[in-house]
Parts: C-alpha cells; sequence; structure tokens
C-alpha cells in the first residue's frame, strides 16, 4: 500500500480503529520513529544460513512482515517465495534497495559485499542489521560508521553473542574494579578441522541459477567453488572474500574485553601468521596471532584450524576463550562459562560484585525495538567500529608484514604511506568504493 505523509495525517484518530497500515520509513522521516500500529516491512540480502536464520528471528516479532529477498543463488530465492507467496524476489541488491516496499534490512551476505551494501542501503534509507563482519579494510570500517550516521538509519551489527547473560555478568565483575588494573587480555579460538580443512570443490563451471560474477561483486573475479558459494564456514577459508578466520571469530570474542573496559582504539597493531598445515580449497592463514596496543593494556587475539590444546574452555573440535589478568587475580570467560582464579587474598571468587548491565535481550528484537523508538541499538557502527577496525587494521599488519602505528584522535594510520593507501580496497570494476563517506564527521 503506498501511503503519503498527508495520507497518515488525514487518517488521523480513525487509524487507532483501522487495521495496521505498512508505513514506509521514508515517509515518517529517517530518525523518526516507526508508527506503532505499522509493521516494519524487511528485505533480506543473503539467504543463506545465517541470514535466513536472522530473519526468521525477525518475523518471530508481530510487528515485522517479509516483503523481499535478494540472492544470487536462484533457488534461496525461490525457497522463501514459496513460504511467502506475495514477497518480491531480486538477484541485485541494488533493486531490492530500490524496492519502496521495504523498510529495513537484514545484510548477510559474504563480508567482501558488507560495506558497499551497508552504506548503499544507509544511502536509500534503510535500517539495517548487517552480519559480522561488519567489513575487511580499514577505510571500509570508517565508511559504514560514517554512513549510518550520515543518514541516520538504525543500524545493529550481528554479534548476538553480546546479548548473553553471561557476558553481561563479566562486564559486571570487570567494571567492579575488583579483578585490580587489568594490563593485559588474551582472546583465542581454536577449530581442529584435520589435515583437508573445508576439502576440495571439482573444477566444474558456475550453475546457470547462481550469478556468480554478482557473488564476486568488488572482489576479484576467480574460478567458481562451490565450497567459496556454500556458507560462512566455507567462504572463511577464502582470503579475498572474508579476509580468513580472524574476521569470521574474533569480532565475537573480542567484544566483550572491549565493552568490559570502555576501550577506544589502539595505537599499535602486529598480526602474523601463515597458512602451515592445512591442504583443500582456500588460501586464508590456518593460524593467526594479532597484538592491539592500547595505553597501559596489551590485547591479543590467537586462533589455529589445526589444534585446540591449552584453551580449557570448549569440547570436541572446537574452543574459544577470553582471559583479562589483572593485579589481583585472572577473569576467563568463554560464550556461558566464567571464573575467577585469585593472585592475592583482596579477591575473593564467592562475592559476587553488584549488577551494572541490563539484561540481554533477541539482538535482532532490540533492533526492531530501536528502529521504532528511533534510537540505535547497542552494537551499533559508532560501539563496533571500536571492535572491527582493529581487526581490519590486524590484517593490513599482516599483509604488510610490520606494525601500523595508528591515531585513534584522527582515524588515521601515521607515518606509512603504503598502508595508508593499503587501507582502501581497490573494488573489481565497475563497483567503486564509497570514498565521500570517509570525509563525513
Amino acid at each position: 500500500m503506498a501511503v503519503t505523509r498527508r495520507d497518515v495525517l488525514k487518517r488521523g484518530a480513525a487509524a487507532a480503529l483501522a487495521a495496521p497500515v505498512f508505513i514506509p520509513s521514508n515517509v515518517l522521516g529517517r530518525g523518526d520513529r516507526v508508527a506503532p500500529n505499522s509493521k516494519i516491512r524487511l528485505g533480506l540480502i543473503g539467504a543463506g544460513g545465517m541470514g535466513s536464520a536472522n530473519l526468521r528471528q525477525c518475523l518471530v516479532d508481530a510487528g515485522t512482515i517479509l516483503t523481499a529477498v535478494c540472492d544470487v543463488q536462484k533457488k534461496r530465492v525461490e525457497s522463501w517465495q514459496t513460504s511467502h507467496l506475495d514477497i518480491n524476489g531480486y538477484s541485485d541488491y541494488r533493486e531490492l534497495l530500490a524496492d519502496p516496499n521495504v523498510d529495513a534490512v537484514i545484510i548477510a551476505t559474504p563480508p567482501h559485499w558488507h560495506c558497499l551494501q551497508a552504506v548503499d542501503a544507509a544511502a536509500a534509507g534503510k535500517h539495517i542489521f548487517l552480519q559480522k563482519p561488519m567489513t575487511l579494510y580499514p577505510a571500509e570500517s570508517i565508511a559504514v560508521r560514517n554512513a549510518v550516521r550520515k543518514h541516520g538509519v538504525v543500524c545493529q551489527v550481528g554479534t548476538q553473542i553480546h546479548q548473553s547473560a553471561n557476558y553481561r555478568r563479566v562486564v559486571d565483575w570487570v567494571r567492579s574494579r575488583r579483578l585490580g588494573s587489568i594490563g593485559r587480555v588474551e582472546t583465542f579460538w581454536g577449530w581442529n578441522m584435520g589435515k583437508n580443512g573445508i576439502g576440495a570443490a571439482p573444477k566444474e563451471p558456475a550453475p546457470d541459477d547462481v550469478d556468480f560474477d554478482m557473488f564476486c561483486g568488488p572482489a576479484p573475479m576467480c574460478e567458481f567453488n562451490r565450497l567459496l558459494i556454500q556458507d560462512a564456514a566455507m567462504h572463511c577459508s577464502f582470503w579475498d572474500y572474508s579476509g580468513g578466520w580472524t574476521p569470521g571469530m574474533a569480532p565475537h570474542i573480542i567484544d566483550l574485553p572491549i565493552w568490559a573496559m570502555e576501550l577506544g582504539l589502539p595505537e599499535k597493531i602486529s598480526a602474523i601468521g601463515g597458512r602451515y598445515i592445512l591442504s583443500g580449497d582456500g588460501d586464508a592463514p590456518d593460524t593467526q596471532d594479532m597484538i592491539w596496543q592500547y595505553p597501559n593494556l596489551t590485547m591479543r587475539w590467537h586462533f589455529a584450524q589445526f589444534n585446540h590444546h591449552g584453551y580449557e574452555f570448549g569440547s570436541g573440535t572446537r574452543a574459544l576463550g577470553i582471559y583479562l589478568h589483572g593485579l589481583n587475580g585472572t577473569l576467563r570467560a568463554n560464550y556461558g562459562e566464567r571464573e575467577i582464579i585469585p593472585q592475592t587474598s583482596e579477591l575473593d571468587p564467592a562475592v559476587e560484585p553488584p549488577k551494572v548491565t541490563s539484561d540481554g535481550t533477541v539482538h535482532e528484537h532490540e533492533w526492531l525495538t530501536c528502529i521504532r523508538e528511533g534510537k540505535q541499538p547497542s552494537c551499533n557502527p559508532e560501539y563496533h567500529i571500536k571492535i572491527d577496525l582493529p581487526i581490519t587494521l590486524g590484517n593490513l599488519s599482516y599483509t604488510l608484514g610490520r606494525t601500523i602505528h595508528f591515531d585513534p584522535a584522527t582515524e588515521s594510520i601515521v607515518g606509512d604511506d603504503e598502508a595508508t593507501r593499503r587501507a582502501i580496497p581497490e573494488y573489481r570494476d565497475p563497483w567503486k568504493f564509497p570514498q565521500a563517506y570517509l570525509n563525513h564527521q
């Protein structure tokens, strides 16, 4: 139903008695609240496993409706059209963004697409749920944050573990200062995938129902590989399309110390690693270490795809954790567990600190609530850039083979012209990096 602002005003009190109408956000005005009797009309860009899960969670909310789905794999779009008969299907995300029947979009495409699609969505006035990693390059981190800031849309970055009760209790512990001054943080993730990694796909052309050129988009064109287009657990092994497993997993894990200690941006960033053990398809490192230096604190990230010994949390072939080392003791945690290890008698693990964080909610539902209330959710890009930018700078350090010096105040690389140049990606023609959004304050 096409509804103008004048129509909304003319309905007046009668609208309260009528059936709910679908009012597009551009009628209400950017930054305004969605009318309480309207439904948020959702579009999905990237209908794989994660995006579909995000969408299903949104549709639990009775105040939402699905109106459009976009994917380069035709079968994924058709699957949603089978269960939702009146939705529009697209293979080009720009057509979905031009659809006047879409108010908000879930972007769950491979990471090499995130920056351009998020910036274009913001410019189109669509609210955004953006799957992690937010971006792959430092300049992309800044562009997405600035686009959301400029266009006033509501944006949530998909780091759902942020809502967990355990994470929030760790924040309570850290902010109680009972651990003492924290000078070192270790974060890690391990997954023993075995020698063959993700395996090897046969050489074959792209199927007729897959637009592989559109899949590659701004990233380099490559030979078709069915593993590359399968899901996130696969494309994280392909560097140009994911940046590897650090962007794939670290956003969930380094989120906790950055949030708990209210960290800003790091001043020095170093990364090493390589593809040492795994065979099979892919070219991303199978182990990587990053060190971020903050004022009076260093934080380390480590992952390996061939061994996870010594990672006390986790079971089977996967494990992850966060260690916060303070003067009085160490707090170690994963998604659902935490343990206090005293180093002085001043720290009694049995005495719980007061609660200072609010209760979490469903990540997607927080986004929808914020759309209605005209405010930003907890993992909006203003916050999440503190997670995303250290990771993108770390991958830049890994690529260059040297430490990056960074000025948090100006959000710029210091004394390294090559690093400054390579912080901005070179998109494959005809796609263009949104340069204008680097300058918006």
